[in-house]
């Protein structure tokens, strides 16, 4: 297989991981309804379901990102999948508050090596003229994750169970990882890693990132950002299940599959305009993300006010286009300012600092539900999606003298 053919082939079998990915992480939102009647959670128990999962999963990031680099990114993945899946079919026999937490902080730590290793991986492996296009397939599998969290929780959740659904995914996520075991190694291009680079450790390597300070600015947008999106994420459900009196399967569908739909499209659309806007200017990915924002604020702001089911489908395609072109980007402008052998690694402190941001804000919206409101907390976010768009403005960088990646 000619090198362009194993990139874009490692692009497909890492997209499938990553709809196992996000629908591992996220379905359990679109369950609330069924877990607190069975285990009696409270609001903030509820909310911590989230937050654990994003404080184990961001304080790991940066050490599996790291190991990823120093060690290998093909074997990461896979070690990272299976280990995840068989966390996520633990979940069903969870019986009290206590153990789902728990089983929520074990797939923090198996899921921390995914993200961080694949992305670099990918952009490895993809020139700069490909390279946003390559990463925002990836994104698709994301968005189909999340789509799929919604729509498959929800309606196996309300005719099966919460537990057949984590049954469910935990067996197909370990049989998946056994394939990706024998194809992975056979796409990963044997010759992308720089003969005679010496692996990094890790003091230098955070060293030299924490010490860019266009790494630093851009990790703290992404981190202050996720705040916004993980409330929309983590709370939409429940919020229309209240809000319209939606059925479980109904306020799971529409929570997550215009969003993610619609950000199929900005994922796609803002891939071929970043690849396009970057031929032009050192800015052109970071100003795709900016648009993308732009249009994502107002529509949020208006979701969480609205009373109409037709402007909140209206407001979360527009949002989803937004998140969308910003995504299929973040790690495309990571590599304009950071070495090829450490982009894991950078990832991983991206996942970081936005895991515990988000997870923060996760828990106090389920804390402040009854004073605030689900609503107040949505169009919250707005502005925070609009400041960090002013921010993004005002970042410069030149070219990154080195396109190439790192190895498998």
């Amino acid at each position: 297989m000619k090198r362009s053919g194993r990139a874009w082939a490692l692009v497909g079998l890492l997209s499938v991981a990553a709809v196992f990915n996000y629908l591992d992480r996220q379905v359990i939102f679109s369950l609330f309804p069924p877990l607190r009647a069975e285990l009696r959670l409270s609001n903030v128990e509820l909310g911590l379901l989230g937050t654990v999962f994003l404080w184990v999963y961001g304080i790991l990031s940066p050490f599996a990102g790291f190991a990823a680099d120093k060690f290998g990114r093909s074997r990461t993945i896979i070690l990272s999948l299976g280990a995840w899946s068989a966390v996520t079919w633990a979940t069903a026999h969870a019986t009290s508050s206590a153990q789902l937490l728990a089983a929520r902080g074990l797939l923090g730590v198996s899921q921390a090596c995914y993200i961080p290793a694949a992305l670099a991986m990918i952009a490895g492996h993809h020139p700069e003229r490909t390279r946003s296009r390559a990463v925002g397939i990836h994104q698709v599998g994301i968005a189909l994750g999340l789509v799929l969290s919604g729509v498959l929780g929800g309606w196996v959740g309300q005719h099966y169970g919460w537990r057949a659904v984590f049954t469910l995914l935990g067996v197909a996520g370990v049989a998946y990882a056994a394939g990706l075991a024998v194809s992975l190694p056979r796409v990963a291009d044997p010759q992308h890693r720089k003969e005679g680079a010496e692996k990094p450790q890790l003091r230098p390597a955070l060293r030299e990132l924490l010490g860019t300070p266009n790494f630093v600015r851009m990790a703290s947008v992404n981190a202050i950002s996720s705040i916004a999106w993980w409330i929309v994420y983590a709370w939409l459900p429940y919020h229309l299940f209240e809000r319209f009196q939606m059925s479980l399967a109904e306020a799971g569908f529409t929570a997550t599959f215009y969003l993610q739909a619609a950000s199929f499209t900005g994922i796609l659309a803002g891939g071929w305009l970043a690849d396009f806007w970057s031929q032009r200017t050192a800015r052109g990915r970071l100003l795709t993300q900016v648009a993308g924002f732009l249009l994502a604020g107002p529509a949020l702001f208006v979701l969480g006010v609205t009373w109409s089911v037709p402007v909140v489908v209206s407001c979360l395609l527009v949002a989803g286009i937004g998140r969308g072109f910003y995504d299929c980007n973040t790690m495309p402008v990571m590599c304009q300012f950071t070495r090829p052998e450490l982009r894991s690694t950078g990832f991983g402190i991206y996942n970081f600092a936005s895991s515990v941001m988000s997870g923060t804000m996760t828990a106090g919206a389920g804390a402040l539900k009854d004073s605030l409101g689900l609503g107040g907390a949505l169009a919250a976010s707005a502005l925070i999606v609009l400041l960090c768009a002013l921010y993004m403005m005002s970042i410069r960088f030149e070219p990154a003298a080195a396109a190439s990646g790192a190895g498998s």
